[in-house]
């Protein structure tokens, strides 16, 4: 039973205040991939780049044990490429560059060897693009996971409503939370937001943590301190995809096994922030992870005492 990635495998230009980067391997999928492989072992992709991508960058995932069957080469098609520099605060940052190349035409094609997919994360794409991957799955799955953005909603909101209907949980920051919502009370847009058909909300707040939602319960994720960040490119998507393949993982899905996946998520993530682009997440072992959650339990534990 597979854990299928839907997102963008692309190249990044990147600045920040710490410095900056030529072309590097980024891309939603690529992230969400890298992440979810340290939890769970059968980590699939779909996507599509161009011929430029090259052997070596795509053996970065294959080492790691990822299927990239489903990602599509278009012979002489240039990869999509962002470029984008990051203010002070490390919040803001401004678009420089946006070359769509091969994403503009992105038809989701699902090989035979990906019908298994119990868990399915759904990366920041058009709704239309969500929509047509789980028409063309033979099987629901266990649970599909989604993450949408401030733009969809801007230009696209009807379609993303109805994918909405097909999900079990929806990821989302705190801005976007309140537009799609019309409410600036988080807890009333969460109430809003689960009334359009997920099960399951994650609303991120960056270095504020994480909100969960369902099952009329809430739980609050820290964030952890973290002395350097160097580059916040990925860390939502590496939140995802350490959250889904947490839960691909333990087979069960709970509210109480998604707070265990939040934090596994947020862990992934904060190693992400450390260097540029995807190099961090490139090389974890298990004990850094472990280290990693250690700090996260001891960041939000505490005894009140008389």
């Amino acid at each position: 039973m597979s854990l299928v990635i839907v997102g963008t495998v692309a190249f990044d230009a990147i600045e920040t205040p710490f410095g900056k980067t030529d072309k590097i391997v980024g891309g939603a999928a690529t992230f969400a991939g890298l992440a979810a492989s340290y939890l769970y072992d059968k980590v699939k992709l779909i996507s599509v780049i161009g011929e430029d991508f090259g052997d070596d960058n795509l053996t970065i995932l294959k080492s790691h044990g990822i299927d990239v069957e489903g990602v599509e080469i278009v012979p002489g098609g240039k990869s999509f490429f962002w470029s984008g520099k990051y203010h002070n605060d490390m919040n803001s940052r401004d678009t420089l560059v946006t070359e769509l190349n091969v994403l503009a035409d992105f038809d989701p094609k699902i090989p035979n060897a990906y019908q298994d997919c119990e868990y399915i994360l759904l990366g920041n794409l058009t709704p239309q693009v969500q929509m047509q991957t789980l028409s063309r799955l033979t099987n629901k799955p266990k649970l599909v996971v989604l993450d949408t953005m401030n733009f969809w909603m801007d230009v696209a909101l009807d379609d993303l409503k109805e994918v909405l209907k097909q999900v079990d949980v929806l990821t989302i920051n705190d801005a976007e939370a309140r537009q799609l919502s019309g409410e600036y009370s988080l807890v009333k847009a969460a109430n809003a937001i689960l009334q359009m058909g997920p099960k399951y909300l994650i609303i991120k707040k960056g270095e504020h943590g994480a909100l969960l939602f369902g099952e009329g319960q809430v739980f609050s994720a820290p964030a952890l301190p973290l002395a350097d960040v160097f580059d916040p490119t990925g860390a939502g998507d590496s939140f995802a995809g350490g959250f889904i393949g947490y839960l691909a993982k333990v087979k069960t899905i709970s509210f109480n096994n998604m707070k265990n996946a939040i934090i596994y998520g947020s862990a992934l993530a904060s190693y992400c922030v450390e260097k540029f682009g995807s190099a961090q997440l490139q090389n974890l072992s298990e004990e850094d992870i472990e280290n990693r959650i250690q700090q996260f339990i001891a960041l939000a534990k505490f005894e009140i005492s008389a």
